[in-house]
């Protein structure tokens, strides 16, 4: 096991199912999830988490209730952004792969979680996010995706799927009209913004240089949102 910086101490460990390792840090009151010795996620840069769910509940904003799938819980940040926005009949479906990032939501990160898995909008679906988006039909308002670094997999390489032209067009069947694919990634791809085009969406991608309360957001923590706009 690679060693913790200082101030650092191992809270606990999990495994995806393809047996990559996953770790808990804690470094005072902030934490950080590593994917062996790469960082995921960390209470201490998620104003742009925030910002996926934001960015796509004002675009759609003229409907109610709103049906999203998010798919990751990581820490909360899109989740608890998403109800902040949403209204008091929204449906969001939440699908986390790994049992042990809900454990530790309700556990030694509670105080961070505010109870958000608890909300009567939210149902916890521990199962892989594919699995939903193959099985709808139109089911979706909006779906949230921040399951990886974005269209290049690390954390898993069945992820790589999501991002595939067999994926997006499943994303694209389980939307609504006019519905919207939310993506998180830690840098653009023009690459995949033509994919999602040829796919049939409509591509905005949004720069989260500020965090949702236009303060400036910390030195590492300039990533994208990509918002597809599924077209008829």
């Amino acid at each position: 096991m690679s060693a913790l910086n200082a101030g650092e101490h191992l809270v606990d460990t999990a495994f995806v199912p393809d047996g990559s390792r996953l770790r808990l840090v804690q470094s005072g009151t902030d934490f950080a999830i590593l994917l062996d010795d790469n960082e995921l996620m960390s209470t201490d840069f998620s104003a742009s988490e925030g910002v996926l769910a934001s960015a796509v509940c004002a675009e759609l904003a003229d409907r109610a209730p709103v049906h999203m799938l998010i798919g990751g819980y990581g820490m909360g940040f899109t989740l608890r952004a998403a109800l902040r926005a949403l209204g008091p009949d929204a449906e969001v479906t939440v699908a986390e792969i790994v049992p042990k990032i809900v454990e530790w939501a309700k556990g030694p990160m509670a105080a961070i979680t505010f109870g958000c898995l608890d909300d009567p909008r939210v149902q916890l679906v521990q199962e892989d996010v594919a699995l939903l988006i193959e099985s709808a039909r139109q089911g979706y308002d909006c779906i949230l995706l921040d399951v990886d670094n974005g269209p290049e997999g690390l954390t898993r390489r069945a992820n790589d799927w999501l991002y595939s032209a067999a994926g997006l067009a499943a994303a694209r069947s389980a939307l609504k009209d006019g519905g919207i694919l939310g993506i998180w990634s830690a840098t653009h791809d023009d690459r995949f913004a033509g994919t999602l085009a040829r796919s049939g969406f409509s591509v905005t991608v949004i720069e989260t240089g500020r965090g949702a309360d236009s303060c400036p957001a910390k030195p590492g923590e300039q990533h994208v949102i990509i918002m597809a706009t599924r077209r008829d």
